[in-house]
């Protein structure tokens, strides 16, 4: 079709598959084929470009047949809709992360939650002739700026250690079960977002962030299998022997994530509660007001 119709701007379009869904990260399954399933793709333009054809090659991607291999045509969810199509390249980043160029200021870096970064980034990119949609997508690859990612690492200390180290067993003692429940759940989703902040990689949606664990090099595996252990742990047993081991589970984890600390020369504490690396990793942000900060702010 393009070819046919667009031969002019044929080695200026870039094709791929990138953004929000399942099938961006290589997650999808059977479970998931219930909606927002089914050929699809991106087509990006420089602005100049999309001015010239962006409606008209949107009206004739709507007329390509509505399915592919045999597989059925897409069907999109009441809020599923505008995630394929014709974009123009400045505006699809910004769909993802609030501007339509490469953030220029630490701010700007900071205001961009993970998920939304890592969705910028995920899928794959079929063929860019021009190389400028890969060009904004490999600097958002190359992560955060240090000051950053330190920033979060240091706030991510305190969270860890508070929720999981000091105020999940309190709650116990105090049979508020329903808060200590949601101090594991804030330990769990700090955790893997240390995790990927240490391997430098965007951390995607909560309902993927753990099994995406997985492939990360760096505590990747063995992260992915203490949290299993820690959410499937035995609630047959007595709640005293339960919970003690969902504590000694949560010790473990902080191990892992204070040797990797020191690995990175981030901390030199001998400490196990993590709450007293926080301001060391702090310590090292160059930046003079982003290492000023309130070392839980992030």
């Amino acid at each position: 079709m393009i070819e046919a119709k667009f031969k002019a701007f044929e080695e200026k379009i870039a094709a791929g598959l990138v953004g929000d869904g399942s099938e961006c990260f290589g997650f999808d399954d059977e479970i998931s084929r219930d909606h927002d399933f089914g050929p699809s793709f991106c087509l990006w333009l420089t602005q100049e470009d999309y001015e010239k054809i962006g409606a008209r090659l949107q009206a004739e991607v709507e007329t390509l047949p509505r399915e592919f291999g045999g597989v059925p045509a897409r069907q999109e969810s009441a809020f599923g809709g505008g995630r394929t199509g014709v974009f123009e390249i400045g505006r699809f980043y910004k769909r993802f992360i609030g501007v339509d160029h490469v953030p220029d200021s630490l701010q700007q870096w900071r205001a961009i939650p993970e998920e939304n970064l890592a969705a910028a980034t995920n899928g794959k990119v079929f063929r860019d002739p021009l190389g400028e949609f890969t060009a904004f997508r490999e600097r958002l690859k190359g992560f955060y700026p240090e000051d950053v990612r330190l920033k979060r690492i240091a706030s991510r200390c305190m969270t860890i250690a508070q929720s999981g180290q000091y105020n999940y067993a309190r709650c116990i003692r105090r049979k508020e079960f329903v808060a200590a429940l949601s101090a594991e759940a804030i330990f769990i989703n700090d955790t893997i977002s240390m995790v990927f902040l240490l391997n430098k990689e965007y951390k995607p949606f909560y309902k993927w962030m753990h099994r995406a664990l997985k492939s990360l090099p760096i505590l990747g595996e063995a992260v992915y299998t203490l949290l299993t252990d820690l959410v499937t742990i035995d609630g047959r047993e007595s709640g005293e022997a339960q919970y003690e081991k969902k504590s000694a589970c949560m010790e473990g984890l902080v191990r892992l994530i204070t040797e990797e600390l020191k690995n990175q020369g981030l901390s030199d504490s001998p400490s196990d509660f993590l709450l007293n690396h926080g301001p060391l990793v702090q310590a090292k942000i160059e930046d003079t007001m982003l290492r000023q900060m309130d070392v839980w702010t992030e």
